[in-house]
């Protein structure tokens, strides 16, 4: 089963921002609370200048935190990160979990409740969030927009985009040996 759940556009002000990656960045992490805060570093050093990047971080927090605490991720497993931006004003994170009993649902905002706001606040802040099977797990994902120009039909578009800066991390990484020290928290 798949779902998505469209925001209303609030609007993200800021740059033209970066252009479409070739791929998206992806890296493997050990089902533990201490991968939250490497997941959000990865983010935050991936989106470098987006106008979405501090929304992201706080949206792979709240859906590592998810992975960890209601999917077999965190009983010793792993979740994987993502990454992308894939159009002109567009920036794209998903966690992939390794399943779990229940579906994500964006629950009502109780602020007296002691949890369950999560993926009501991911569903506030994006403006596009949903999952889908990814057998045997499950992929979680939100996007944010924001506005980027759009030239005149009398200007040059022909001119090569600016790429995003090439980063260091496999589109795929296998999580550290059990003897990697965490890291600290965020």
């Amino acid at each position: 089963m798949t779902g998505a759940y469209p925001v209303l556009h609030v609007g993200c002000f800021g740059s033209e921002g970066p252009v479409r990656s070739t791929r998206p960045w992806a890296r493997t992490f050990r089902g533990t609370p201490a991968s939250v805060p490497e997941a959000r570093r990865l983010v935050a050093e991936l989106l470098l200048g987006c106008p979405a990047r501090e929304v992201l971080m706080t949206c792979v927090s709240e859906l590592c935190a998810n992975a960890i605490e209601h999917t077999d991720s965190g009983n010793g497993g792993v979740f994987i990160v993502e990454v992308d931006l894939p159009r002109p004003g567009v920036a794209r994170i998903a966690v992939t979990d390794e399943g779990g009993p229940s579906l994500p649902a964006a629950g009502a905002v109780d602020l007296m409740a002691e949890g369950g706001r999560g993926l009501a606040m991911v569903a506030a802040c994006t403006n596009r969030w949903g999952y889908g099977d990814a057998h045997p797990g499950r992929i979680v994902w939100a996007e944010s927009c924001w506005p980027v120009p759009v030239p005149a039909p009398d200007q040059d578009t022909a001119r090569e985009p600016s790429r995003p800066p090439r980063l260091g991390f496999p589109r795929s990484s296998p999580p550290p040996p059990d003897d990697w020290p965490p890291g600290p928290a965020a």
